[in-house]
């Protein structure tokens, strides 16, 4: 066997070991075991930069799809904020600032204020709330944001937002009844809301949207305009004002 069938070879297990399907190589006989073997011992260098040539193009590749789908919201956001809260008028807003957030990430908390402040600096952008649910790590962020969505049937979804990221107190069903009671809402009905399966269906269209943008971690911000879209991740303000100033006109 040539030294470039070899090389060939080792790409290929390599590959399939990336790919979580090791099993296979229990099909490879002991004879081509130790030809890999040795061919490693000889050329690591070529192992490693072909696995970090792979690597290059795995991002890039997941890059472009990403981009791909940013470009397909830019395209569709009225349809993407059809069923979403928004801040601001959203049909005729320079920009609009999508956050994807999660009422028990400690991070989002913390960009909470930062957010009013922003809104408040740049009045004609509009801003609309994904909720990204982050079940595994925040047993609460579920039951909040179903609450959240409830009050927003009686026309106070920003108000329970903002008081669900305000309260010094844990998540719970004590704080989520008693937000709804200060906000004069009607209980029986934003039970009944909170519990059916609309709420819940809500909830999965944005979890649905996070997955095909590759949306992983709270908070997430995407910046759109009639010509472009920006993302942010993570609680970075100086790259938001920095978005919106090149994009609002004073």
């Amino acid at each position: 066997m040539k030294w470039w069938q070899r090389i060939l070879v080792i790409l290929l297990c390599c590959s399939i070991w990336l790919f979580n399907i090791m099993p296979v190589l229990a099909t490879v006989n002991a004879n081509l075991e130790k030809s890999i073997l040795e061919v490693i011992d000889k050329h690591p260098e070529a192992i490693l930069k072909s696995l970090s040539a792979y690597q290059h193009q795995q991002r890039e590749q997941q890059a472009q799809a990403q981009a791909q789908v940013f470009e397909q919201v830019r395209q569709q956001l009225p349809q993407i904020l059809e069923n979403s809260p928004v801040l601001g008028d959203r049909q005729h807003a320079v920009v609009t600032l999508i956050e994807f957030a999660d009422f028990e990430c400690p991070f989002c908390i913390q960009a909470h204020l930062g957010l009013k402040q922003l809104r408040d600096r740049f009045p004609t952008m509009a801003f609309a709330y994904k909720n990204l649910p982050l079940a595994d790590i925040h047993p609460q962020s579920i039951p909040a944001a179903k609450a959240a969505w409830a009050a927003g049937r009686q026309g106070k979804f920003w108000q329970y937002h903002d008081a669900l990221y305000e309260t010094e107190k844990p998540l719970d069903e004590a704080v989520y009844l008693k937000i709804a009671k200060k906000l004069n809402l009607d209980l029986s009905k934003f039970n009944r809301d909170r519990q059916g399966i609309a709420a819940s269906q809500a909830i999965a269209q944005d979890l649905q949207l996070a997955a095909q943008l590759q949306i992983t971690g709270t908070p997430f911000f995407l910046a759109i305009s009639s010509t472009n879209i920006e993302a942010v991740s993570g609680v970075d303000f100086e790259r938001l004002e920095s978005i919106l100033d090149q994009a609002i006109p004073r």
